[in-house]
């Protein structure tokens, strides 16, 4: 089926504020969405449990994946730069119902992990009021507090929300270094034998850690939902994505190294330990740095919730303008020039099911746990039908090479691997009915497409 031709690109900004993020507050919605600062503190030990001395490994499997994916997307966003992000790219070259797939995926995908962050926030929120005041706080509180909050930043200013995710980002990881750097220094000016030659580590365990692990960089594409406010985009975009994927894998690989590193000096066990960072500061010599990393890991968290919104609320209001979501929501503010009402129906949408599951009784690490995973379904599809798309998407630009088809094939074949590591063996708990929400979920929307059947759903590209 032949698509529409793309719209011109100065008509493409849709209300947005066009050119005004710098390249650096471009990177840092990529970043503040993988919310890094949380998965030394969470993720890493959840990886551990399952691969053990290969943690590392898994981690370095991850990178090589996501930066096979930021390598495809990094094409498309060369040539191509709307609020639509992968949307934009799939729908131009797959048919209309698999590029429906991708956007419906992907506003889940960003709405689940913002719900996922903020179980987070209200989990270390109340670990830090406790110690502070010996009380702990409604949980539900904590979550509005935290949504509110993102929702008034992403609603009054794109550049004020990608500046204090900036900065936040960058002190939380800060302290981070500090502490990996004085363990290796006091520790680690050797290699670990035990992890060097990947003691006790079993097959499945690494398969299982390495899906856990490939949670830690979802969103890192995020940055292209900004394409008609960043500076530059069709240089800018794909710089941050690819630099997203490595810096992060960097990042990663190191700290998952230094962690397993330090548990086996102190004795302990990193995968069953409920305060990993605390263990770290406190064999690293500087125990005070485990409080000001969990302070850390708070404000990354609302980092990352605004993030989501700000990232899920541009792919909502282009799917209101391609007929995929109601009208009303491709409004902009006249005066902010941001997606305002899609801002604040994201916003709502990410706190609902965690006030729901708060009331219940839910802990934080669950939420984050349960709607993280549930996120990671929306990006793997996402992302594996994006690559598919790249071939002729750069035929279609005559640009295409027969080696170009090589690293598209790789990375879908490692999203696909990593989709069927979700599913099997088939999870325990509220794990194991996740994939049946999502399916629900993708039924409702592609049903939701087949009835509006919009007669133009191709987003306007932005053609450089």
């Amino acid at each position: 089926m032949k698509q529409p031709a793309p719209q011109n690109s100065q008509t493409a900004d849709y209300g947005l504020r066009r050119g005004i993020l710098s390249p650096m507050e471009t990177l840092a919605q990529s970043v503040s969405t993988m919310a890094p600062t949380t998965t030394p503190a969470a993720t890493i030990p959840l990886v551990c449990a399952l691969a053990g001395n290969g943690t590392w490994l898994a981690y370095v499997l991850a990178t090589a994946a996501v930066l096979l994916v930021a390598l495809c997307i990094g094409r498309f966003a060369r040539h191509s730069a709307s609020p639509g992000s992968l949307y934009t790219y799939a729908s131009m070259i797959l048919p209309p119902w698999l590029g429906a797939t991708v956007a419906w995926s992907l506003l889940l995908a960003y709405v689940a992990t913002g719900s996922s962050v903020i179980g987070g926030f209200y989990h270390y929120a109340n670990l830090l009021l406790r110690d502070a005041t010996g009380h702990v706080y409604s949980t539900v509180l904590l979550a509005v507090i935290v949504t509110a909050a993102s929702i008034w930043i992403a609603y009054r200013d794109v550049k004020i929300s990608a500046r204090l995710m900036l900065w936040i980002e960058a002190a939380s990881v800060t302290v981070i270094v500090v502490v990996v750097v004085l363990l290796l220094v006091r520790h680690g000016w050797h290699l670990d034998p035990d992890q060097l030659h990947l003691r006790g580590m079993t097959g499945s365990g690494l398969r299982l850690g390495l899906v856990l692990a490939l949670f830690s960089f979802v969103g890192f594409e995020s940055a292209t939902t900004l394409g008609s406010e960043a500076r530059n985009p069709l240089k800018t975009i794909p710089r941050a994505v690819i630099q997203c994927s490595i810096l992060a894998g960097v990042f990663f690989t190191i700290c998952a190294y230094a962690e397993v590193l330090g548990f086996h000096t102190a004795g302990q066990d990193l995968g069953s330990s409920p305060a990993p960072m605390h263990v770290l500061a406190t064999v690293s010599g500087v125990p005070v740095l485990g409080l000001l990393i969990d302070i850390g890991a708070l404000v990354s968290l609302f980092a990352g919730t605004l993030a989501c919104i700000t990232a899920a609320a541009r792919v909502l209001m282009l799917m209101a303008h391609n007929g995929l979501a109601h009208g009303s929501l491709g409004a902009t503010h006249a005066r902010n020039q941001t997606p305002s009402r899609a801002v604040v129906i994201t916003g709502i949408a990410a706190l609902l099911p965690v006030a729901v599951l708060a009331a219940l009784g839910a802990s934080g690490l669950d939420v984050y746990g349960w709607l993280g995973s549930l996120a990671t379904y929306g990006f793997i599809v996402a992302y594996a039908l994006v690559c598919i798309a790249l071939p002729r998407y750069l035929r279609d630009h005559g640009v295409f090479r027969p080696a170009a088809r090589i690293i598209p094939a790789l990375a879908a074949t490692a999203m696909l691997l990593a989709l069927v590591g979700n599913l099997y063996p088939v999870p325990e708990g509220p794990y194991g009915k996740l994939p049946y929400i999502y399916l629900a979920y993708l039924i409702a929307g592609l049903l939701w497409f087949l009835l509006r059947r919009p007669a133009n759903h191709t987003p306007a590209e932005h053609i450089g």
